[in-house]
């Protein structure tokens, strides 16, 4: 072979011209470099087809975002005041405190599941995150303005635990399987 025979016959990544490859996306076909390669299971994947992979998975609509921003801060405003009564306990109240949010946190996530009919996109869970934050807002400022110190750090303690719970529960993300 010779020299311009082998400069013709090779591929560029079709994001970085200047980057020779060997690689390809396996569902395109694209010459993808080190860089663009995302790695499956399966094979190499280029950015384009995992994009176009996940939004298959997106299945929220608008309505869903309503629904579910609302479902989490009505039910975060009850969890809160909850919160505030176990805070009047005492010294158990921590005990109880770090024990009931996990379980709000779970009935949050299910009554907006519930509502949005198990639909799923990561600006939804976001949304629904928000609407959590939101939701404890009132209660929060309220033991602010009565300069309850306990009931802000319960409440702190509160959102700390049951936001990332809700987010994760609607998302499907499993940390010990």
């Amino acid at each position: 072979m010779t020299e311009t025979e082998t400069i013709s016959t090779a591929t560029y990544c079709y994001v970085h011209p200047d980057r020779e490859t060997g690689l390809r996306c396996k569902r395109c076909e694209k010459p993808i470099c080190a860089s663009c390669a995302q790695r499956t299971p399966t094979g190499y994947l280029c950015k384009d087809c995992v994009r176009s992979h996940q939004k298959s998975f997106d299945t929220s609509e608008w309505y869903d975002f309503i629904f579910g921003f609302l479902t989490a801060g009505i039910l975060s405003t009850v969890a809160t005041v909850l919160i505030i009564l176990i805070s009047s306990i005492g010294f158990i109240g921590w005990f109880l405190a770090l024990s009931a949010a996990p379980i709000a946190g779970t009935t949050i996530s299910e009554g907006v599941r519930f509502v949005t009919r198990r639909h799923r996109s990561r600006s939804l869970f976001i949304t629904v995150g928000a609407g959590m934050i939101l939701g404890a807002l009132p209660v929060m400022i309220f033991q602010i303005l009565s300069m309850n110190i306990f009931g802000i750090i319960f409440q702190v303690v509160y959102l700390i635990i049951a936001v990332p719970l809700v987010y994760t529960r609607l998302s499907g993300i499993q940390l010990f399987k």
